[in-house]
C-alpha cells in the first residue's frame, strides 16, 4: 500500500473564527492512520483566513473521503477542500 499526501483548505464559518483553536481541534478530528503534517494560516481577503492542512494517508478506498468528512464536522467549519493531492 502507498502513501498518499493531501493539502486540505478549511474555510471558517466567519472572521471572528479562532484560527489556533480550529487548527487544535483538526489534531483531534484526523481518523486513524492519518498523519498531520502542517498546518498553515493563509489571508484570504478582507479579515477572512483559511487554515491549510498538509497531512499523509494510506492510499486504501475511503480514506480521502473519511478525512474530510471528520473535518467538516469540525465547529466552525464552513467548508473543506481538497487542493492538492499526490502519491508518495
Amino acid at each position: 500500500m502507498g502513501q498518499v499526501a493531501v493539502l486540505f483548505r478549511l474555510m471558517p464559518t466567519g472572521v471572528d473564527t479562532d484560527m489556533r483553536a480550529l487548527g487544535e481541534s483538526v489534531r483531534g478530528a484526523l481518523p486513524p492512520g492519518v498523519t498531520l503534517r502542517g498546518l498553515q494560516v493563509k489571508d484570504i481577503a478582507y479579515g477572512l483566513k483559511a487554515l491549510l492542512l498538509s497531512v499523509v494517508m494510506g492510499d486504501a478506498g475511503g480514506v480521502l473521503q473519511a478525512t474530510e468528512e471528520a473535518l467538516s464536522k469540525l465547529p466552525h467549519v464552513e467548508s473543506v477542500e481538497v487542493m492538492e493531492e499526490g502519491l508518495l
